[in-house]
């Protein structure tokens, strides 16, 4: 499902990934004008509606973003929240509604589904707080354990030394965060440490979501036999994502918060923080990891 123009969308200027400003840099007692690139944050509307664009037409959230990957973003906030199977969606495509202003519908995106759109009692309560921020994970830890099984124990086996590969291999990937210095990232690695994919975002659970999404709309989920690696902390929200793309091991460069570490031990969870140089912490599934 590639991000094509919008039918009709007229000559609306479809956002980038970065955008340019001009700034003051001082330096010392000295000052010049200068064009600078920051990451372009914009707001992301996701819809659900059924067959056929038939029957009715549910706005799930909005969820301010970074643009590119749009879709794998919608497809995999679904898919981690527990609305949607990977399987369930028929099509994406950016929203062409005539009372539509043609410099939003970029921002607006429409998931259509094989199957009628299933009832959302919590939908309320949920999502429509959604952003980047982090308040957008599920009410309550039970939710969590009646649609996630604990992580199979498989046969992984990692290595120090791949651990400590993993930070500048994220780094090294992120094209966008090197022109402008305000992107987290989400990298998803082999077992043998090779570079899957990553994603880009302002918010780092957007980053994660669109990985998620390429890998549920690529049909490879679950992702049993790879690595997450998040330029950030490690909060709940990262875990209940990386429980629903089936990922046994999480790593980032940052801390762990108490209910993640709480998390990855209760579903069989690998999960490394303070990932830097040569050194990390293991807070969970130090099984995995082979000294």
């Amino acid at each position: 499902m590639s991000e094509r123009d919008v039918p009709g969308g007229g000559a609306a200027a479809r956002p980038g990934p970065t955008s340019r400003v001009r700034v003051r840099q001082l330096s010392g007692l000295s000052a010049r004008d200068r064009r600078d690139d920051l990451a372009t944050e914009e707001p992301l509307e996701i819809r659900l509606t059924g067959p056929g664009g038939a029957g009715r037409t549910v706005a799930i959230t909005i969820t301010m973003r970074t643009p590119g990957h749009d879709f794998e973003l919608a497809a995999g906030f679904l898919h981690g929240e527990g609305l949607v199977r990977a399987g369930d969606i028929a099509a994406i495509g950016y929203c062409a509604d005539a009372d539509l202003p043609p410099e939003s519908r970029y921002n607006v995106v429409t998931v259509r589904l094989h199957v009628p759109v299933p009832d959302l009692p919590a939908l309320d309560r949920h999502f429509l707080t959604s952003s980047a921020c982090g308040v957008c994970g599920s009410a309550s830890l039970d939710a969590l354990r009646e649609r996630c099984a604990p992580v199979p124990r498989g046969l992984l086996k990692l290595s120090p030394g791949l651990l400590y590969g993993l930070p500048p291999a994220l780094r090294a990937a992120q094209g966008v965060f090197g022109k402008t210095g305000g992107l987290h990232a989400a990298g998803l690695f082999s077992p043998s440490g090779t570079l899957v994919a990553v994603r880009e975002d302002v918010g780092r659970h957007n980053a994660v979501d669109k990985l998620a999404g390429w890998a549920a709309l690529d049909g490879r989920l679950p992702l049993a036999e790879h690595v997450l690696m998040v330029s950030g902390r490690t909060s709940y929200e990262i875990m209940q994502k990386a429980l629903a793309a089936g990922l046994p091991v999480v790593c980032a460069v940052s801390a762990p918060s108490s209910l993640a570490v709480e998390l990855a031990r209760e579903f069989g969870v690998t999960l490394v923080g303070f990932l830097r140089g040569e050194r990390c912490n293991v807070y969970a599934g130090a099984e995995r990891v082979s000294v």
